[in-house]
């Protein structure tokens, strides 16, 4: 074992005094959810691996959980509830060091004595108590939640794969694994279940499993379930990699192509002259052969994330103001490639290569104008308005914006479209006019119209950079939250059209599976 406290803890528990085969009176089904803060610690060097059991006439034993002080107990008890009648309970909690079933060969860490009406009757349905039975140490505390069951009766099939997770261990990849939590009425959640380690990948495919429906929302379809990905590690300080909430109507659906949104990503690169001459390092467009500059980065760290939602990967490229071959005339909307009639890039590595391609045939020059790019990518949102497509733009800028009266004209109009805009400001100009386009604050409006939408983000892109302006602090930070809105604005597109997704259809059998990827 490694760590330098305990090893596996289980609880236990009983039903004193009452036989549940005896009632005549109709009785209610109650969920018992069991979890334990700061457990006495009784392993030398790891932490106590805790086990719940409940005595008396004994209803069952939880699950043992690893190297932790703090367990969520994943197995429920569920129990007759008897309003008229006093079902007396008893919770021991076991540090399990061995296959042996003789509780009397674990270490016993505390017991506590209540009622199921105790439990029933606590604000919430939740009652937090010490725990006791050794005398002269505190043992921790047992919290028990109670949840009256629904009649349904359905199982849910289900299985999940990840894409492109955070590497969170230093000599591998990550082992992954998934915790899932119902919502409950007082906007605590309660743990639900928990998927297998898949060890050493960032890809996981995890194995289908099935679960009650009532398990899994108590049988509401609209329920909130909320889903975290953590890193497995062997002494219990699993690695948080990230969370996402759900609901079973929309699990439902599984892997249904009516209900995926084709998202097509074009890219405007800022070729003005206030960049700064290519081939000097101060400039933000500088070629540096050993790291990519602050466009490529903003690129990489955004087009990754799209490029996902993207079936064919093909990406139109366009660059604004610079000057062309061979006559040298301005253009807000060259195609990097250089290819009027076909401006698109394989994935983001034919963007990348586009671009520093471009670098070397064009000449920076100006002035900043955002309209032609818009109005661009607006003509193509235009043409499909039936809900199966939706258009991003992301603009890569340097500087003050020149054609600020016709762009948010062009935004305006957009935000009647299914597109949205996301601008990365790159370099140490202030981007007050990127902030009021970005309309968080104030919806922007042109010609006395207001835009229907808020379809602009935008970030600055030294926000995340180290001191030496040379290394992103996390790429991941910066993506997430450039993104943030995407979700959002596409639902707020489909609604403002009355586009609605497809008909939930009718719940799977246990015999059926769903699949689920997250991305």
């Amino acid at each position: 074992m490694e760590g330098d406290v305990m090893d596996k803890v289980e609880a236990t528990a009983t039903v004193c005094d009452f036989d549940p085969d005896s009632g005549s009176i109709p009785a209610t089904k109650v969920e018992i959810t069991v979890s334990c803060r700061n457990l006495l610690d009784r392993d030398t060097f790891s932490k106590s691996d805790p086990c719940k059991f409940s005595s008396f006439i004994n209803f069952g034993r939880t699950e043992v959980i690893d190297n932790t002080l703090n367990p969520d107990f994943v197995r429920k008890y569920i129990l007759d509830y008897f309003f008229e009648e006093k079902q007396n309970l008893r919770f021991d909690v076991y540090d399990i060091d061995s296959k042996s079933p003789d509780l009397a060969k674990h270490d016993f860490l505390g017991q506590v004595y209540c009622t199921l009406g105790e439990i029933v009757g606590s604000p919430a349905s939740r009652l937090e108590k010490p725990l006791g039975g050794i005398p002269g140490k505190k043992c921790g505390t047992i919290i028990l939640s109670a949840e009256e069951l629904g009649n349904c009766r359905d199982y849910a099939t289900m299985q999940f794969s990840a894409n492109k997770l955070d590497k969170k261990d230093f000599f591998g990849k990550s082992d992954p694994f998934m915790v899932f939590y119902r919502s409950n009425e007082d906007g605590t959640f309660t743990i639900c279940h928990k998927t297998e380690v898949v060890k050493n990948t960032l890809n996981p495919v995890w194995q289908p499993f099935s679960i009650p429906v009532r398990g899994l929302c108590n049988g509401d379809y609209d329920r909130t379930i909320k889903v975290e990905v953590y890193d497995w590690d062997r002494d219990g300080s699993h690695d948080f990699i990230g969370e996402f909430t759900t609901r079973y109507k929309d699990l439902c659906r599984g892997l249904n192509q009516i209900n995926v949104y084709e998202i097509h990503f074009t890219v405007a690169i800022d070729f003005t002259a206030s960049n700064g001459n290519p081939s000097q390092s101060t400039s933000l467009h500088y070629m540096n052969p050993y790291q990519m500059n602050a466009y490529a980065m903003a690129l990489k760290a955004v087009g990754e994330i799209i490029q996902d939602y993207d079936s064919d990967k093909m990406f139109p490229a366009l660059g604004f103001g610079a000057k062309l071959p061979p006559d040298g005339r301005v253009s807000h909307e060259f195609p990097l490639n250089g290819n009027v009639e076909n401006p698109f890039c394989n994935g983001m590595e034919g963007i990348l290569e586009a671009y520093h391609q471009s670098l070397k045939t064009v000449q920076l020059y100006g002035p900043t104008n955002f309209s032609p790019v818009v109005n661009h990518v607006a003509r193509y949102a235009a043409a499909v308005q039936d809900g199966s497509q939706y258009f991003v733009l992301l603009i890569i800028t340097d500087g003050v914006i020149s054609d600020m009266a016709q762009t948010k004209e062009a935004i305006v109009n957009a935000a009647k479209l299914p597109m949205s805009i996301i601008i990365v400001g790159v370099g140490q100009a202030e981007f007050d006019a990127m902030v009021e386009l970005d309309g968080d604050d104030i919806r922007i409006s042109s010609r006395g119209k207001l835009a229907e939408r808020d379809i602009v983000q935008f970030v600055p892109f030294r926000d995340y950079m180290d001191r030496t302006g040379n290394h992103v602090l996390s790429m991941a930070r910066l993506a997430k939250d450039v993104l943030a809105e995407i979700p959002e604005q596409l639902i707020s597109s489909m609604k403002s059209r009355g586009i609605k997704p497809n008909a939930v259809p009718p719940v799977h059998s246990p015999g059926e599976q769903l699949q689920t990827n997250l991305v």
